[in-house]
Formats: C-alpha cells, sequence, structure tokens
C-alpha cells in the first residue's frame, strides 16, 4: 500500500502550476520509479501529490530551428535513447540512459525526475552538465531559464522555488555541434545498479584532429552533487592529443571533486576512478571525434 494523503491529477500544465502554488508542499509526481518507492518505504508518509504524468505536453524531444535541443521533462529514458534528434546529435546522452535500471525503469522513469531528485548519481546528470543544458523552469508568476550547472543546491536539494515546476531541458547547437562525448559508468554490478562513479566527456577537436578545440568533462558521485571540471578543461585547451593529454585532464580532474566514503565504496577508490575514467572518457571521446592518441 501506498501512504499518501491526496493526489492531484491536472489536465494541463497551467492546472498543474495553480496546484502546485495552492498546495506548495504537494511533491510532483512524474514517472514514480523515485517517489513512490520512498512513500512505500515511509520516508514520504503521508505526502500529498500531483500527478503530471499524462501531460503529454511536458513529454517529447524537438529540434528547434535555431539548432537547440529541447526535452520535456517527461520524456522517459528509453523515449532519450530512441529519439532520432538524440541519436544523430547528442548519441551519449542516449547511452547515459541505456545504464539506468533494467527495462522496466527505463520505460516508466522520466529524465526530468532524475536530475529533479537532486542525487549525484543521477545518470543524465553528468552528460547534461557536460553540455551546458539549460533548464525551463515555469511557476505562476512567468518561467525564468538556470543554467543546469547552478540547478543542484546539495544532496538532494535543488532550486526548485515554491510553486515551480522543471517545463524544459535545452542543448544550445553551440555545445553539441561537431561535439563528441562518450560516459563511462563504474558500478558494483554491470546491470541494474547505481554508480559508484560516473564520468561523461565531450570534446571538439581542430580541423586536422591534432589538438582539443574544446573538452568538457563532468562526474557524478564524485562530489555531494554532479559536478563539471573546470580545472581539467582548461589544461585541455588547445593541448596535442596525446597520452599527456590525458594523464593532464586526469590529474587536473582531482582538483575539482570531493568524493566520500559509503557502503559502495572508499574515497581513494573513488579518487582513484576519477583518474581512470577521466582517462577512458577522454580517450574514446578523441576517438569518436576521429582523433588518434598519439604517444
Amino acid at each position: 500500500m501506498y501512504n499518501f494523503n491526496a493526489l492531484y491529477e491536472p489536465k494541463d500544465i497551467a492546472e498543474a502550476l495553480a496546484l502546485k502554488s495552492e498546495h506548495p508542499e504537494a511533491l510532483i509526481l512524474a514517472g514514480g520509479s523515485d517517489i513512490l518507492i520512498k512513500i512505500r518505504e515511509g520516508k514520504l508518509a503521508g505526502c500529498d501529490l500531483i500527478n503530471i504524468y499524462g501531460l503529454d505536453e511536458l513529454r517529447g524531444i524537438c529540434l528547434e530551428e535555431d539548432g537547440t535541443i529541447l526535452i520535456r521533462p517527461l520524456t522517459s529514458f528509453t523515449e532519450v535513447s530512441m529519439s532520432p534528434v538524440i541519436r544523430e546529435h547528442l548519441p551519449v546522452l542516449g547511452e547515459a540512459m541505456n545504464q539506468i535500471g533494467g527495462p522496466q525503469v527505463r520505460n516508466i522513469g522520466t529524465i526530468g525526475g532524475n536530475i529533479c531528485n537532486g542525487v549525484t548519481s543521477a545518470d543524465s546528470a553528468s552528460t547534461l552538465k557536460a553540455y551546458d543544458a539549460v533548464l525551463e523552469i515555469a511557476s505562476l508568476k512567468g518561467t525564468r531559464v538556470l543554467p543546469y550547472l547552478e540547478f543542484n543546491l546539495g544532496p538532494g536539494k535543488v532550486d526548485l522555488r515554491e510553486g515551480e515546476i522543471l517545463t524544459g531541458i535545452r542543448i544550445p547547437k553551440e555545445s553539441w555541434s561537431d561535439t563528441y562525448g562518450f560516459y563511462t559508468k563504474y558500478a558494483m554490478r554491470r546491470a541494474m545498479d547505481i554508480a559508484t562513479l560516473g564520468c561523461s566527456v565531450n570534446v571538439r577537436l581542430t580541423k586536422d584532429k591534432k589538438q582539443i578545440d574544446r573538452l568538457r568533462i563532468a562526474f557524478g558521485v564524485a562530489a555531494p552533487i554532479p559536478v563539471r571540471s573546470p580545472k581539467a578543461e582548461a589544461a585541455a585547451q588547445g593541448h596535442a592529443v596525446d597520452e599527456a593529454l590525458l594523464d593532464l585532464v586526469a590529474q587536473a580532474s582531482l582538483e575539482d571533486v570531493n568524493p566520500r566514503t559509503s557502503w559502495r565504496a572508499g574515497r581513494d577508490f573513488r579518487l582513484q576512478l576519477v583518474q581512470e575514467l577521466a582517462r577512458r572518457s577522454t580517450k574514446a571521446a578523441i576517438e569518436r571525434a576521429g582523433g588518434t592518441i598519439n604517444g
């Protein structure tokens, strides 16, 4: 049995926003793959729910006129990975989605829920941060736009203010154009497990494929929230595509992470993973971009 107090089912976004304003403590229910488990465990017993899962206007992916990729928050992990837009322009995001849970979870879980729960292990988070995703957040007062890099406030805490609902995730063309990415997830099991550490890298090479024109790298479970590594990105800028680059990225990444010890892994092991996954993901992204690592 699920112990909740009230369930509201709006017919459109406007009604959902009105309900969220009227019942600020009510929780937004999307796919339910996270929140229903917590209710059943008693962690959220007696809560009020606003079920937005039936709002198709919050579902789907499209390429806008200016080249921006728009992902609506109720799009399931499976729908993200199967989207022609994602497969053509941002395949690494679909690959990350395919590493979440099993088929049942991927069919019901939503990308919006994945980032709104604020956990550092969210498999979509590091790739979205590495691609400079921008969030569209609506309330009865209007819509505000927030870089995803500023969304996570702490473990399980995100910048959703009273009366607000996430309505869109946008990735600008400048972020994905001529860019190739790779996501590496390390977990205790090879399938259906939460990441011990995750790393997403994307690169844009110079025309001759010999140097880094731009590199972006982000980690999950390497800090209390998903984080980018500005030090590694700056160190890679203009660097030759060689083994020294991989060492530099791996070492510089350590300056922007702060992993903890948990029952899944110790801090020292996670620091080792940061370096190894940074190397592997950077190398794979470069190879996808047509580059070759020279000694």
